[in-house]
């Protein structure tokens, strides 16, 4: 729960090993019988859940202290965390806060499948399951259980806590920003080459004999459909849309702002069982029909008829791409340029910094070499749903290479958390003055 975000520990291990002497002597039990090391309202919490703590930090490559004072204070730290983590479940339930097991479910899946991934063998994965205290794979799947119920009551609860304004935002200054930094920048990898970046996108247009095809085309459709054929048969045999193709044009529930502003009007503007005719789009033409309206959303279907585009419409596309560069160059405005050529169904900016090597193979080969502030030669990026090509004009408006973090990297996101733990902090404070909780080492 306080964990720094920065330094979160790798996935869950299933080793647990025995705990040092340190918690043993302090707690008088003979090593081979549990004991209680705290209550927390009426709930025990036993010496093999701290156990389980020492073993996953250990796991994890966090080094054990070698003195036993330290070793102490850790464990106190690790008692702490897990009364901490008590207080917010017995919070959860007090405020009605549920997991379904399907939630719970699709967890456990995903950690058993990661979990296995670690042994080449199942004889392996069920001998360090034994190993590890757990007599069979299901013994070992209800505890994963357990434990995923209780982190996602946590999250829930500071999820509803939040929406009722319940956690107070907390002050931080920028010595403590640069405190946690400089403790913690050791463990730090390096920061990937970014990018930031704004572009042009050019389409290839169809010529007006292939665009009266399309509309063509899409009033045959229409006028069958009025003569009583079937919305969504028709989309699977004609719709040129591939996600929505073979489910008969379904677009699902949607709301306002969802598409492109032609359709959008028009979606959102028919009542149910009108089928409307052909409604152009950058995509091309699409008849629409609506299903069903609830508030706020509408589920409808649509067919869409695409024009054809032949090689000389993308030559001609790669004309206007390499005239657009000129213009760029030559200081027309970004923003003029974008409205007479930009294809509205593309983005026209990445302004945050981004991985280069997250980019689309096309990106970064234009990219390397380049400075902040270039404006890239037009390169091309097949348009797989159509088959033909579109053309990218990209100014680079910032570029850094891999380096090594520095606290400015870090500033806003260690702020962030720094407040969180902090607010939170004041929030299980207060729940522990309200709260029985008894500590017995």
């Amino acid at each position: 729960m306080r964990t720094s975000m920065l330094l979160t520990v790798a996935a869950l291990s299933v080793t647990v090993t025995a705990l040092a002497a340190p918690l043993r002597a302090q707690t008088g039990d003979n090593p081979q019988v549990d004991g209680i090391v705290a209550v927390v309202g009426t709930t025990a919490i036993l010496r093999s859940e701290v156990e389980e703590r020492v073993a996953q930090a250990r796991a994890s490559g966090q080094k054990m202290p070698a003195d036993s004072a330290s070793q102490q204070a850790m464990i106190r730290q690790l008692l702490d965390a897990i009364i901490d983590e008590e207080l917010l479940v017995q919070k959860a339930k007090d405020s009605k806060v549920e997991v379904t097991d399907n939630d719970v479910n699709a967890d456990v899946d995903k950690r058993m499948q990661t979990i296995r991934t670690r042994f080449t063998t199942e004889k392996e994965f069920r001998d360090e399951l034994r190993k590890s205290g757990f007599g069979t794979v299901d013994e070992f799947r209800r505890w994963l259980g357990d434990q995923s119920r209780r982190s996602q009551m946590q999250q829930k609860l500071f999820e509803k806590l939040r929406a009722d304004g319940k956690i107070a935002p907390a002050s931080v200054s920028p010595a403590e920003v640069d405190e946690f930094f400089a403790k913690n920048s050791s463990q730090l990898q390096k920061l990937p080459a970014t990018v930031t970046l704004r572009q042009i996108v050019i389409a290839p247009k169809a010529s007006p004999k292939q665009d009266s095809a399309a509309v063509a085309k899409a009033e045959s459709l229409y006028v069958e459909i009025q003569k009583g054929g079937d919305f969504e048969q028709i989309a699977k045999r004609e719709s040129m849309d591939p996600g929505t193709k073979d489910l008969g044009g379904d677009l699902g529930w949607r709301r306002r702002g969802d598409f492109v502003p032609e359709f959008d009007r028009v979606f959102f503007g028919i009542k149910p069982g009108v089928v409307t005719p052909p409604v152009k789009t950058v995509f091309g033409y699409h008849l629409i029909k609506v299903d069903r309206v609830q508030p706020a959303e509408v589920k409808g279907r649509h067919i869409l008829i695409r024009a054809a585009i032949d090689s000389a419409d993308v030559e001609t596309a790669r004309v206007e791409a390499n005239d657009v560069a000129k213009q760029w160059r030559a200081g027309v405005s970004f923003d003029t340029l974008r409205v007479k050529h930009h294809d509205p169904s593309e983005e026209s900016s990445i302004p945050q910094p981004f991985p280069q090597a997250q980019l689309p193979q096309a990106y970064q080969t234009a990219i390397a070499g380049h400075k902040a502030n270039d404006i890239l030669d037009p390169f091309l990026i097949e348009d797989k749903t159509r088959g033909t090509p579109k053309f990218f004009v990209v100014q680079i408006t910032s570029i850094a290479a891999e380096h090594e973090p520095t606290v400015a990297d870090w500033r806003e996101k260690i702020r962030d958390q720094l407040a969180e733990e902090k607010a939170i902090r004041r929030y299980l404070d207060g729940l522990r003055k309200e709260s029985y909780v008894s500590i017995r080492i």
